[in-house]
């Protein structure tokens, strides 16, 4: 399976996941009864596929990506709390469970967000203070090892082995600026960091 492809299906379910909650919390809170009713009995089916499809590339992204941090289990801490208080809420058209349940998900989608911001951002104003080297490790660490990994031969998601590279400076400056199959194009890089970035990836190589 190609991983970032699974990424981003998992976030169109994430997606409509939300969007189906938050149609019926605007229901439940217009106490449009009846309408809700119809609602849930003709999404019935729906809300089981989408709900299924969210766990299970759930589960694969947690399997075969990196190691989870303290904030991507608390990310999953909270669509988990939020499952059961949903279907309580919903049922029982408890307007406190239900508003709870879509507040855990709203923030778990907005943590992830937030995670994948910070994952393709290089943080040039952090760096000023580091040798060349230093610099380019900073940058790779930031932007590169959730999929290559610290030492470049992690492969997560399909990604190449830089260990075993065998492009020079200007074929990689090219593949990191424009990106390449599944690998996100880092448009917004500087010229001076892509060459720092790309010394360092270098020093990788076996």
């Amino acid at each position: 399976m190609d991983y970032h492809k699974i990424v981003l299906f998992h976030r169109i379910v994430v997606s409509l996941f939300l969007l189906h909650y938050v149609v019926k919390l605007a229901l439940l809170l217009l106490k449009k009864s009846d309408l809700l009713a119809t609602y849930t009995a003709k999404t019935k089916v729906a809300e089981m596929v989408v709900s299924a499809l969210f766990l299970l590339t759930g589960v694969y992204l947690i399997v075969a990506g990196p190691a989870l941090v303290t904030l991507q289990w608390i990310k999953i801490a909270m669509v988990l709390a939020s499952i059961p208080l949903a279907i309580i809420g919903f049922k029982r058209g408890n307007v406190l469970l239900a508003i709870l349940s879509v507040v855990l998900i709203l923030g778990a989608y907005g943590m992830a967000e937030v995670a994948k911001k910070k994952r393709n951002q290089v943080k040039t104003e952090d760096l000023s203070a580091l040798a060349d080297k230093e610099k380019g490790q900073a940058i790779y660490t930031q932007s590169c090892t959730s999929c290559h990994g610290p030492a470049g031969d992690a492969m997560i998601g399909d990604a190449k082995n830089l260990r075993e590279s065998k492009m020079d400076d200007a074929q990689m400056s090219v593949i990191i600026k424009n990106g390449n199959a599944g690998m996100p194009p880092f448009k917004d890089i500087s010229d001076e960091d892509l060459k720092l970035l790309v010394s360092y990836v270098q020093t990788l190589k076996k």
